[in-house]
Order: structure tokens, then C-alpha cells, then sequence
């Protein structure tokens, strides 16, 4: 699971109306045009359909990649700080005035939810902000959120290798080589983690050095972005390392590919044997849940305590904290039942995954029911499962719910299996599940944060900023005032009177 946010877009921004260094003259005007070049990124990027849209983020990374730099060099300049040993004089001719449209702010996020908010693809007004450290939040949130979806993606390729593999493959896990589904599925996890890791060390650089210079009042006017909110960044580094602790578990739980298994329709293991379950580290990944689920409580306080105070955050982004901190406690019930069951102690384990429904908000069937899908719940259930196994074989939309839907599911063929069990061989008593919830011990923490290092220009790059700035680039740069708020409109959107396939878009007179 990765929260699924839009890419922000920015207004031009011409570096040399507002700056200029006596040192390096080309500086302003090379920030400028790398500006721009990621400004047309993020612009045909939103233009997009949304299944061409994980294969251009790569370009946008390579824009941000070689426009931080510059902007970097030109915040070094202004606070009077040396670059390699180079002194870089940078003069403010007057306030850099810079407009980009949130992701955060309420009613941007794109995620549509069940009993919630429908999100769409509209975004809102564009918001002010003056001076250099507002390009360098909007940048740096751009990136933050970038490295996001490339993890989202990610993570999409490998569960599609893992639902389309062999079952032994899926089952016994990233160990049996390369042959099944299991080393795509390995490698694939790993490169999200190792993303999620990078937005969660940029979103800690803004907390700790960007945000707190920014008030209510520096917008110009406007409200405040919640990007530019120490609060809002230090919650969104809390929901990456959750994110990425829950998929250091992921990466070796056996219990989701079984679930897939059996709802394979090209699976014909069944006819030959049962899926074999390996053995698993449970007690040590419960706690590693524990403490996922401690960071996403920590990322939904600090996101609600942001509602009432300048930009709203988006409710879907809060709503989606809270159902990955529900989602990481239920798998940690689950894996304490899973130690249990292994140990003998078959009517604990079965307690354990009663709290892990009751962590989902689910409802518990006590001993002597047996609602296990019955009449109308069962049909509706069927269809919310289909509908979100279609989402993830046509990568839109899924996984919003912070994997609660797939841990209900392995919850409840766990709860099955050993409710059977305990009813025809071994019957013991199930004791309640409140005092299990109330016993439960201290997260355990895999991963450290990565601290963000802000890039520079190197030594060559910086002796060629002395030469003066080209008058032909500078003059392009001036006509490339196109302020167009049709970033907006998605591809292949029709207009009166055109032909069927014409975009408004790619039309010149429009």
C-alpha cells in the first residue's frame, strides 16, 4: 500500500526578474529554465490518462533531479554560504512570487471511497506564496510525493506478479529463486521500501528545515498550503516509515499469496495437494505491526490537528492514516494468533484474530454463529472484492484503504480453518479478546531515518554559471509566459462541436 496523491503544478517562474549574482550571472536564468522543464513535465503529466501516467515519472524525477541543484546554489547565495569552497553572491532584486496548486488541500487528493468524499480529478485554485523557501517546498513536496507513486508502482508490479505466479511461487516466498513470482515479487517490495524510505527522509528535511519559517501570513494573502506546514510534513514522515515498515513484513508473509491462491482462477494446485505454509518469524513481525501501527496513529493525530488551522488537509489522507493504523495493529493480532496456533494453543489464536476483526471494525462471530457469509452481506462482499481486485489488475485506485480489505480477507480464512479445527479435534476455550488487545507489547523499529542531504551543483556545472547568461535562451525564457490553467484537463476530453477523439488539449486555438 502507498497513498495515492496527485503531482502539484506550478505558475512560471522567471529567476532573473527577481535575483541576480554578480559572481555567477547564468545561475538565475539556469534555474529558470529547469523550472520550466519540470513545470511542462508536471503539466502533460496531469494531461495524462491515468494508465500512462506511472511510466512518465521518471521524467519528472530526472526534471526535479536537475533543477534542486540550482535552486539550492541560489538559496546558498542568498544566506551567504560558500558552494565547494566557491563564494556565491546572489542579490534580491525583490520577493519571488511563485503560485503551485496543492495535493494536500482538501478535496485534491484523487481517492474514491467508499462511504466517504468522492475525490475527483479537479484540483483547487492555485496558492501564493512569496520568496525563495516557497520554490523550495513546492519542489521538494514535489519530489516527496514523486518517489511516493514511484513506490506505488512498485509495489502494483509485484502483487500483479505475485496474483498472476505459480502458487509455489507466492507461498513460499522470495527464497525459492527466480523461476516463480516469488523474486519479482522480492525485488519489487524491496524498491518500494527503498522509495518510501526517500519520501519519508525528504518530508523530514521540510519538518525540521523548510516549514517552520513559514506562517499564515507569508502566503501573500492566500491560505497557507499544508505543505508548508511543519505538522502536515512531520505526519506525512510518519505515514512513509509505516508504510514501509508494514512492507519489510509484507515481504516475507506467506499469508496474503495463499489468500490469492485460492482465489486464483488459474490455479490447479488444489487438485494435487493443499498450500504448504511456512513457518514465520510471527511474534518478531507482530511487534514490527505494532510499530507500524504506532507511526500511522502518530501521521493521523498530526494530520487531524492540521484541519482547523489554515489548508485543510484532505480528509481522504487522514481517512487513509487511520485505515493503515488499523490495518497494521489487526496484522499484528493476527501474527500473535499465528504464534499461538503454532504453539499448541488453538483458542488463543482464534481470540487473536477476533481482536484483529475488531481492530478492522468488523463484526466478530462469537462461538455458536455462524455468519460466515450469508444472504445479501455475502453477494455485497463478493462485489466489493471483485471491484477492488479489478483496481489492482487495472492499477487505478487501489489499495486507498490502506490494505484493510486484504487483511480482512486473510483474517478470515485464517478464522475459518482454525474454528474447524478447534470444533473437530482439539476443543478449547476461547477466551475473550479485550484482555489480549489490553496485553499486547511495545513496537519493535527495522528501519532508521535516512536524513535528506539538499544537492548542489558540482565544481564544473558551477564554473560554467560565471559565463553571461545567452541572450537567445534568456528571450525564450521571457515568451514562455504561457500561464494556461488547462493542466487540468484530462486527455481525450471532447469539446462541443468537435469531432469524437479531439482534445481540447492538443488543440492550438483553445
Amino acid at each position: 500500500m502507498s497513498l495515492p496523491l496527485p503531482l502539484p503544478t506550478t505558475s512560471p517562474l522567471t529567476y532573473p526578474n527577481y535575483l541576480t549574482s554578480p559572481t555567477h550571472p547564468s545561475l538565475p536564468l539556469a534555474a529558470s529554465t529547469h523550472h520550466s522543464i519540470l513545470r511542462s513535465h508536471l503539466k502533460t503529466h496531469s494531461r495524462l490518462p491515468t494508465t500512462q501516467r506511472p511510466s512518465h515519472l521518471p521524467l519528472i524525477l530526472s526534471a526535479l533531479t536537475a533543477y534542486l541543484p540550482h535552486l539550492f546554489t541560489l538559496t546558498a547565495g542568498l544566506a551567504g554560504r560558500s558552494v565547494h569552497g566557491e563564494e556565491i553572491d546572489v542579490v534580491l532584486k525583490q520577493e519571488v512570487d511563485v503560485e503551485w496548486r496543492s495535493a494536500l488541500l482538501s478535496s485534491a487528493a484523487m481517492m474514491g471511497r467508499k462511504g466517504r468524499t468522492r475525490r475527483t480529478n479537479q484540483k483547487g485554485k492555485r496558492i501564493r506564496g512569496k520568496g525563495v523557501d516557497h520554490a523550495v517546498c513546492f519542489a521538494l513536496s514535489t519530489l516527496a510525493i514523486t518517489v511516493r507513486l514511484l513506490a506505488r508502482e512498485q509495489l502494483h508490479d509485484a502483487l500483479s506478479s505475485s496474483s498472476s505466479s505459480s502458487s509455489a511461487a507466492v507461498v513460499k516466498g522470495e527464497g525459492e529463486g527466480e523461476k516463480g513470482g516469488g523474486g519479482a515479487r522480492s525485488k519489487g517490495i524491496a524498491a518500494a521500501m527503498k522509495y518510501l524510505l526517500q519520501a519519508e527522509g525528504v518530508h523530514a528535511f521540510l519538518a525540521a528545515e523548510v516549514c517552520p519559517s513559514f506562517s499564515t501570513a507569508d502566503g501573500g494573502g492566500d491560505i497557507m498550503a499544508p505543505e508548508a506546514s511543519a505538522q502536515v510534513q512531520g505526519g506525512l514522515q510518519a505515514l512513509a516509515m509505516a508504510e514501509a515498515t508494514l512492507l519489510a513484513v509484507a515481504k516475507d508473509d506467506p499469508y496474503p499469496g495463499i489468500v490469492a491462491q485460492g482465489r486464483s482462477k488459474e490455479d490447479r494446485e488444489w487438485m494435487i495437494k493443499g498450500p504448504e505454509i511456512p513457518k514465520v518469524r510471527a511474534h518478531l513481525f507482530a511487534r514490527l505491526c505494532i510499530a507500524a501501527g504506532e507511526h500511522a496513529g502518530r501521521a493521523e493525530a498530526m494530520l487531524k490537528a492540521r484541519d482547523g488551522e489554515g489548508g485543510r488537509v484532505d480528509e481522504g489522507v487522514v481517512v487513509y492514516a487511520e485505515d493503515v493504523r488499523r490495518a497494521a495493529r489487526a496484522k499484528a493480532c493476527r501474527f500473535f494468533g499465528v504464534d499461538e496456533e503454532l504453539g499448541g494453543e488453538t483458542g488463543k489464536g482464534i481470540a487473536w484474530l477476533r481482536a484483529g476483526r475488531k481492530e478492522l471494525g468488523l463484526r466478530v462471530w462469537e462461538d455458536g454463529e455462524r455468519g460466515w457469509g450469508k444472504g445479501w452481506g455475502k453477494l455485497k462482499k463478493g462485489f466489493e472484492e471483485k471491484r477492488e481486485d479489478k483496481k489492482l489488475e487495472e492499477g487505478r485506485d487501489w489499495g486507498a484503504d490502506g490494505g484493510k480489505m486484504e487483511e480482512g480477507r486473510v483474517i478470515e480464512m485464517l478464522e475459518r480453518k482454525w474454528e474447524k479445527m478447534n470444533d473437530t479435534i482439539n476443543t478449547q476455550l476461547i477466551p475473550p479478546s479485550e484482555s489480549l488487545l489490553a496485553s499486547m507489547p511495545s513496537g519493535r523499529e527495522i528501519h532508521s531515518s535516512k536524513p535528506y542531504f539538499p544537492p548542489a551543483l558540482d565544481a564544473d556545472a558551477l564554473e560554467k554559471m560565471r559565463a553571461p547568461p545567452d541572450p537567445d535562451e534568456a528571450r525564450a525564457l521571457m515568451d514562455d509566459g504561457d500561464d494556461s490553467s488547462d493542466e487540468d484537463i484530462p486527455a481525450g476530453s471532447n469539446f462541443p462541436g468537435a469531432f469524437p477523439g479531439r482534445s481540447i488539449a492538443g488543440s492550438e486555438y483553445y
